[in-house]
């Protein structure tokens, strides 16, 4: 069963997530840096799976990756409760579900409208509704345990990642390697980033990981021109803007490192943007929301090479 945010008082879902997320950040963590499965043959990183197979999107990712890492999950698939019961297994007795999110259009009426093709406008109207991971289920067949991620890329740990490359080839970035910082340069339309040679391993990740999640951290930057997906970049560190796209971008790489099973390293120089980050979401519950829903357009943009037009129903 369903229910709408908007007319459910006791539950503001947007501040409940949004909450959640500042005190995930205040403890040092962050949500979109956790998302591992244990039966990947790479250790790789994948989205959250629907028992169908269809991955997840947006803000839906970041809630099941960080309810997933807390309640250490093996499994990325999950389910409603009448899903499991329609598959002849059953939800075992005590477990609490995790609720999610999907955005229903809406047509309302627009008041300031001039002409009758801006008589109406559509919103999204979110509804929450609450899933189980298959480790909380009994009695589904084989197919729904635990097994290698299909398609999974093993990495090695010492060299370049083909299919990682041939994507970002295939988006026609302008990429230059180059000194000793990575970045996109807006100007010029082109990203730097050092040699791949100067990366190295970590306790965390290799230094493939850590290059390859550095680069597509720019290639979310690099998707914000209007003629690509038409995004604020900010002037200065710490203004609301440039932390906001900081934010999007970081998103957008774990969803990317995510799709192409690269485990994501985070960048040590982003912990500078959490104070930041924190004074957007206390503003403006609906922050992480709009982020997510940016870095998915993104990414879309980065696989199709299209420019997507919804923006909150990306989930």
């Amino acid at each position: 069963m369903t229910q709408s945010i908007s007319t459910n008082p006791r539950a503001d879902f947007y501040q409940r997530i949004t909450d959640t997320i500042i005190r995930d950040l205040e403890q040092g963590a962050r949500p979109w840096t956790k998302p591992w499965t244990t039966t990947s043959p790479a250790s790789s990183a994948i989205r959250p799976l629907r028992h169908d197979g269809t991955p997840y999107r947006g803000i839906n990712v970041l809630l099941l990756w960080s309810e997933a890492s807390d309640h250490g999950y093996t499994s990325s698939t999950w389910m409603t409760y009448r899903q499991a019961q329609s598959l002849g297994a059953q939800v075992r007795k005590g477990e609490r579900g995790t609720t999610i999110v999907y955005a229903k259009p809406i047509q309302l009426h627009n008041e300031d409208a001039t002409t009758d093709e801006d008589n109406t406008r559509t919103v999204p109207l979110l509804r929450a509704y609450t899933v189980f991971n298959v480790d909380q289920i009994d009695g589904l067949s084989i197919q729904y345990m635990p097994n290698p991620v299909p398609g999974a890329v093993a990495i090695d740990v010492s060299g370049r990642v083909d299919r990682a490359d041939a994507f970002v080839t295939a988006t026609g970035a302008h990429i230059q390697h180059r000194g000793n910082r990575a970045c996109y340069v807006p100007s010029l339309d082109r990203i730097e980033m050092p040699a791949y040679r100067q990366f190295q391993d970590t306790p965390a990740s290799t230094a493939a990981e850590g290059y390859y999640a550095t680069l597509l951290h720019e290639l979310i930057h690099w998707t914000s021109p209007a003629h690509r997906c038409a995004r604020d970049l900010g002037k200065r560190f710490a203004d609301h803007a440039y932390a906001r796209e900081e934010l999007v971008a970081e998103i957008g790489a774990a969803f990317l490192c995510a799709d192409l099973n690269i485990t994501l390293e985070p960048r040590p120089d982003h912990a500078a943007y959490i104070a930041t980050w924190l004074t957007v979401l206390k503003s403006d519950k609906r922050a992480i929301f709009n982020a997510a829903a940016l870095a998915q357009r993104a990414v879309d943009w980065l696989h199709h090479g299209v420019r997507e037009t919804s923006d909150e129903t990306t989930i």
